[in-house]
């Protein structure tokens, strides 16, 4: 075989295309489901404070509606399947000392600490914490205590 004919030969040249983008393609499946899992988490973070805060501003009193805003948002963030490593509900409760007639309102945040470290990704930080407030409006002429 002279060294034209060998140059010419071009076995092995797809077991060496597939050698370097094999990594390629699995940093890129594992670069989606970073970004998905952030997005899903943002998303039941989003829902829980939105939640708690509605929750909270259908309550009569400041520390009912704390109590019913921490808990709905717990409930929200379980049952959407999010894992937080750490996890803060705060609820503003000082709408409810405003006078009857006068608008108000309530706002709930809620803030979790997401796991990343598992998808192994190089670079990839090993937490993303992700936080949401939402405001809910309290009834200007409903009793309060």
């Amino acid at each position: 075989m002279t060294i034209v004919e060998r140059l010419k030969d071009d076995r092995g040249a797809l077991s060496l295309e597939a050698v370097i983008l094999f990594p390629v393609l699995i940093l890129v499946l594992l670069l989606v489901v970073a970004f998905g899992r952030i997005g899903s988490a943002d998303n039941a973070v989003d829902s829980a404070a939105r939640n708690a805060a509605r929750a909270a501003s259908l309550e009569r009193s400041g520390g009912s509606a704390r109590t019913a805003g921490q808990q709905v948002a717990r409930s929200v963030l379980s049952k959407q399947g999010l894992q937080c490593t750490s996890t803060a509900v705060s609820v503003s409760v000082g709408g409810f000392s405003a006078p009857l007639g006068e608008p108000a309102s309530t706002t709930a945040t809620v803030t979790c600490t997401v796991r990343l470290s598992d998808i192994g990704l190089p670079g990839l930080p090993g937490s993303k914490t992700l936080t949401s407030s939402f405001t809910s409006s309290i009834d200007s002429y409903r009793q309060r205590s």
